[in-house]
């Protein structure tokens, strides 16, 4: 992982390239793992869990993470911890930290996935797209957003570029098996923003800027 930049300054702003999986369990447990292969921090993944309870967890790798996450989104609690995420041989999810063991087993695209690549990603994952859309989105996926303020006097967009669905899960958090899939529901409350209610893998360019 490369050298931890400062945060931007106000009118600035900072990318991130990747992927998003939200999966739901039997358990009550949702999960939101974010597999980052271009960032300033270089590549990394992080993972936003919330338990039954409605408790908020942030699992992140490094210190400076940490601290942009939970100064963006909203926890009860963030802890800093090796946190890993590799593809398998048949292309399945292995995420693995001290807390949290999760393997996703990725389905066929979605048909909103066929529906997002069918827009040029340079359209699709510019600020200004992602404000045009998110009306739409509010209304085709509860609870899903593509544009909207953060905390910290922060703005966010996600450029979603493919979608496909997740079929399986298997893991632990804090020792406690999560059970099978099942969907996001209720909403996670991160942030402005929950990912579909179906358990899915999104490619995404998300874009943070700091307003002035």
């Amino acid at each position: 992982m490369r050298a931890d930049p400062s945060f931007p300054s106000a009118g600035g702003s900072w990318r991130f390239l990747g992927q998003i999986a939200g999966v739901g369990s039997t358990s009550g447990i949702r999960v939101v793992v974010g597999w980052w292969r271009e960032s300033p921090f270089g590549e990394f993944a992080d993972a936003m869990i919330e338990r039954a309870d409605g408790a908020r967890i942030l699992l992140a790798p490094t210190e400076h993470v940490r601290d942009l996450v939970a100064t963006t989104y909203t926890f009860d609690e963030t802890r800093i911890e090796p946190l890993s995420a590799r593809e398998d041989a048949q292309g399945r999810w292995l995420v693995e930290s001290p807390s949290l063991s999760l393997t996703l087993t990725p389905g066929a695209r979605l048909p909103v996935g066929w529906l997002l690549r069918a827009v040029p990603r340079r359209l699709a994952t510019s600020p200004a797209w992602c404000g045009l859309i998110d009306p739409v989105a509010r209304v085709v996926m509860r609870g899903v957003r593509t544009r909207g303020i953060a905390r910290e006097g922060r703005r966010e967009s996600y450029g979603a570029t493919d979608s496909r669905a997740v079929e399986a899960l298997t893991g632990e958090f804090d020792g406690h098996a999560l059970g099978t899939l099942a969907d996001v529901d209720p909403p996670c409350r991160f942030g402005f923003s929950s990912t579909p209610r179906r358990p899915s893998m999104t490619d995404v360019t998300t874009t943070i800027e700091l307003l002035p």
